[in-house]
C-alpha cells in the first residue's frame, strides 16, 4: 500500500552506481515515478534543501523523505510492493540478501571509488597506498564472490534481489576501474546476466551520454 496518492519522486543521476542501484528496483516493479535529473541545477538546489549532504539517490514519497540506496528499496518494497520481491518474505533469506548487499557496497563499491575519486584529485594529493589497499581489497572481494557465485545464478539463489541491485551497477563499475580477472568465470558470468536483464540495460543506456565522465576512462565495451 502507498504512503501517499502523490507519484514518488527520486533525485538521482543517471550515471551514479548508487543511483542505479535504486533505478533497478523501480525499472524491475515498473514502478511509476518522476525521475528528477541532478544535471539541472534547480533539482540539484532541490536535493541540497532536503538533504544537506547533498549524497543521492533521494526518494521523495509524499511527506517523507527516503536517504540511502539500500533504504529506498527497502522502502519500495514495503509501500510500493510490485511482482518482484527484492527481499524474500523468509527473513533468514532476506538476512542473507541483506549481508549480499553490504557485501558490494563495502568490499565492491568502495575500494572501486577510492580507485576513482582517487584519480581525480592533483598529482600532489594522491593516495597511492591507499589505491593499492583498494585494489587488493577488490582482488579478494573477486576470489570470495566467485566461489560463491558457482552454485548461483544471482546472489540471493534464484530470484533477483535487493542483493542483485546492488552488483549490477558495482560490478559494472569494478570492470572498468580494475578488471576482474579472467579466471573468476563465475563473476564474469553472473557480470553478463546481470547486463542481460532488461532494466539493468536500461540503466546502462540511460547513462551512456555521459561515460565522458569517467575519470579512468571508459572502455569502449558494454
Amino acid at each position: 500500500m502507498s504512503t501517499t496518492a502523490k507519484p514518488l519522486v527520486l533525485f538521482a543521476h543517471p550515471f551514479s552506481s548508487y543511483c542505479q542501484k535504486a533505478l533497478l528496483a523501480l525499472y524491475e516493479n515498473q514502478t511509476s515515478f518522476q525521475y528528477r535529473s541532478l544535471e539541472e541545477p534547480a533539482n540539484m538546489q532541490e536535493l541540497a534543501r532536503r538533504w544537506p549532504m547533498k549524497r543521492f539517490p533521494l526518494l521523495v514519497d509524499g511527506e517523507q523523505t527516503v536517504l540511502e540506496a539500500s533504504i529506498i528499496i527497502e522502502h519500495l518494497q514495503l509501500y510500493h510492493p510490485g511482482p518482484v520481491r527484492l527481499l524474500p518474505d523468509d527473513p533468514r533469506q532476506a538476512l542473507q540478501v541483506r549481508m549480499l548487499d553490504r557485501f558490494f557496497d563495502n568490499y565492491i563499491a568502495t575500494p572501486q571509488q577510492k580507485i576513482v575519486f582517487d584519480g581525480i584529485r592533483p598529482p600532489a594529493s594522491r593516495d597511492p597506498h591507499g589505491v593499492d589497499e583498494a585494489r587488493r581489497m577488490l582482488d579478494t572481494a573477486y576470489a570470495w564472490l566467485d566461489q560463491y557465485m558457482s552454485q548461483r545464478q544471482l546472489a540471493g539463489g534464484d530470484a533477483f534481489s535487493l542483493a542483485d541491485c546492488a552488483a549490477a551497477p558495482f560490478l559494472f563499475y569494478a570492470d572498468w576501474t580494475h578488471r576482474i580477472p579472467a579466471q573468476h568465470t563465475h563473476v564474469h558470468a553472473y557480470r553478463r546476466r546481470l547486463l542481460a536483464r532488461p532494466s539493468m540495460q536500461r540503466v546502462v543506456d540511460e547513462a551512456r551520454p555521459y561515460r565522458h565522465l569517467f575519470p579512468l576512462g571508459a572502455p569502449d565495451r558494454d
